[in-house]
Formats: structure tokens, sequence, C-alpha cells
């Protein structure tokens, strides 16, 4: 059995101000027409079928994730209390599935990457189930990098694993946290660091024991909420477990003390899409360098990225900017600076600033 996972239950700070708590960027149409968690669906193809995909989310996105995704059974729709990194989220999906198959392969998918190569991407992920049926290795896939991100984790791997299955596998010498520019191009040269794309498949049996070993206090917790399954006390104890619960990625708390961890290599067209910067770069230009959406008249307008379905904007001699507008809230910021839109969305946090939030 194969159950497939996309934890969905970021807000996305950085793609204010369209990205809002109740519509954080997964539920966004981003990029293209389909929404960022529609496209983690349709490029799972026949992987994904009704009874084995499960979204992680949190309570106040319960509506918009069934609306999106009408096929997806409510019981499928995993709810935290709060988000709490990767860690958590890993662990609370994997004593739920745990109940219907402790030795089923848990894929696990961010649902807020661009991959444009479907036919790709369902080929190495389908070889990653096969290996982790059949071994006990905890599978990341790692992206062939086409040039020194800063944005993006490593992971550095050592020589092709021999094996019987349809892809090639190999070694996982360590994790590299997002390094600076000249880190980057070190890790380029280098010719054995892939981009850590986030995406993982195991066992449950597996992962659950890999968190027990290295994780034991969160580990501890799971085993609070899993002896509260079916009892009137269960959605209480999830929530009183979350209060206290630690916040930690399954990179950092799992993946970089195993030993039995292996890499395959990914080549389908992959972006992580953190910042309106990103989109600016993968998406199409006019003669300009403009990335444009919904109406617009501009003079001199070079570089820019304007986003804004329902409202006309006019520019004039203006240059690398971002610029989106979501109806309540406008965005005007140097392309440079997309970074800092985190910063905004903090400063209205703390003047309670809410309706825009």
């Amino acid at each position: 059995m194969v159950f497939l996972v996309i934890m969905a239950g970021g807000v996305g700070t950085r793609f204010w101000p369209r990205s809002r708590r109740k519509t954080p960027k997964q539920l966004l149409n981003i990029v293209g027409n389909e929404t960022m968690l529609q496209s983690v669906v349709a490029r799972l193809g026949n992987i994904a079928t009704a009874d084995n995909l499960y979204v992680v989310s949190t309570l106040n996105q319960e509506e918009g994730i069934l609306e999106q995704l009408p096929f997806l059974k409510p019981q499928n729709l995993i709810i935290e209390p709060k988000g709490k990194n990767t860690a958590p989220c890993i662990g609370l999906s994997s004593i739920l599935l745990e109940q219907k198959d402790p030795d089923a392969v848990m894929v696990i998918l961010p649902s807020d990457h661009i991959i444009r190569d479907y036919e790709s991407f369902r080929k190495i992920l389908r070889g990653a189930i096969e290996i982790a049926d059949k071994t006990d290795h905890l599978i990341t896939i790692g992206i062939e990098p086409t040039y020194p991100a800063t944005a993006y984790g490593y992971i550095q791997y050592d020589g092709e694993i021999e094996q019987p299955f349809s892809v090639p596998a190999y070694n996982v010498k360590t994790f590299a946290e997002k390094p600076d520019i000249e880190t980057a191009e070190l890790f380029i040269k280098s010719g054995d660091f892939l981009w850590n794309s986030g995406i993982f498949i195991w066992k449950i049996s597996v992962i659950l024991k890999a968190i027990k070993e290295s994780l034991p206090e969160l580990y501890y917790d799971l085993m609070e909420i899993k002896g509260a399954f079916g009892s009137p006390k269960e959605d209480e104890t999830i929530r009183k477990v979350y209060r206290q619960i630690k916040g930690i990625s399954i990179d950092y708390g799992v993946m970089e003390h195993a030993k039995n961890v292996i890499v395959l290599r990914g080549n389908f067209g992959w972006n992580d899409i953190g910042s309106w910067e990103e989109v600016y770069k993968i998406s199409e230009k006019n003669k300009e360098g403009n990335v444009l959406r919904g109406n617009h008249v501009l003079r001199d307008v070079k570089g820019c990225l304007i986003d804004s379905p329902d409202k006309m904007v006019a520019a004039i001699g203006v240059q690398n900017l971002i610029i989106v507008d979501a109806g309540d809230a406008l965005l005007v910021c140097p392309r440079d600076q997309a970074e800092k839109i985190k910063d905004i969305v903090e400063i209205m946090n703390r003047k309670d600033m809410d309706k825009y939030l």
C-alpha cells in the first residue's frame, strides 16, 4: 500500500498581499491557471487515488482545500492545531496512517513546488516507492542544480548504490543549509551536490523508528497522541500536545542524523517557489523583461512583475519592481528586496492589522 501525503499548512508570507491566512500560496494560482495544490495532485496522475491521497493542513484552510480538491475525502484531510514545521507534521501523519498499514510506503510532498516534466517526475517517484517498499531506507529526491542557488538547501551524495531497482540511488554524505553565493558556487563546481527538494519516501515503520532514535521527545509526544486515538479525549489530547511540541524540520531533526538515507537524482523542471522574485525568474517575459498579469498601461517600464487581475495598473519610468494588487492591499517593492515582504507581514501582525492578514 502507498499513501501520498501533501503538506499544505504553510502561510506563504513572502507572497503577501495575495497570500493570506485563509488563502495561503498553495491555494493560489501563483504560476499558471491551476493553484499550486491542484498542480501537486495533477502531476501525480494515477499514482494518487481518492483512497490513498492525504493532505495535512490547519483548520482555517480546511474549507479552501476541500473546495479545490472536491474528490478528497474529508477524513483524508489531517488537521494540525498549529503548524510546527515538518517533523511534527510528518510524525502526526505517520501515526494516523500507521493504523491502516504500518508497513505501507509513505510519500511526503510539499504543496508549493513547480514541476514541469510530469512524466519524468512520476518515473522517479515510482522508482522511489519501489525501493522504499523493498528496503528500510529513508529516501529523498535531489534536484540536479542548474545554477548556484542560495535559496535552496543542498544534499551531497556519494557513489551509486548497487541495487536491483529501476532508478539509480546514491548514498547521502551530508545535508547543507542554504549557502552564500561563494559556497553555492563551490557546491556546483564539485559536481556531487544536489538541491534538496523536500520530497521524501519511506515506510511508515521506518520513519517512526528514525523519529524515535533522533527526536525522542517528539516520539514521546506522538505516542501520547496515539494513545488517545478513538477516545473522547482524542482532539483535546492533540491540541494539548501541540501546545508543548517543539517545531523542527524533518531534515534537521532526522535526515541529517540517520545512517540509512539515500537520494535519487531528479531532473524534471523543479522550482521551489518561495518569493515573488522566484515567480519573476521562472515566468515568461515580454520584450521589456516584464511579467504581466491583468490590465495595464505601461511606458518606459522594464524588468517588473505586475500582478493585478482586477485593477488596471498604470506605470511610468520604473524598473525592477514587484507590483501586486489584491483589492484591499497593494504591494510595491524592489525585486531585489522581495525577501523583506515577510517583515511587512510581521509589522502588520504586531499592529493587529488582521483584516489584511
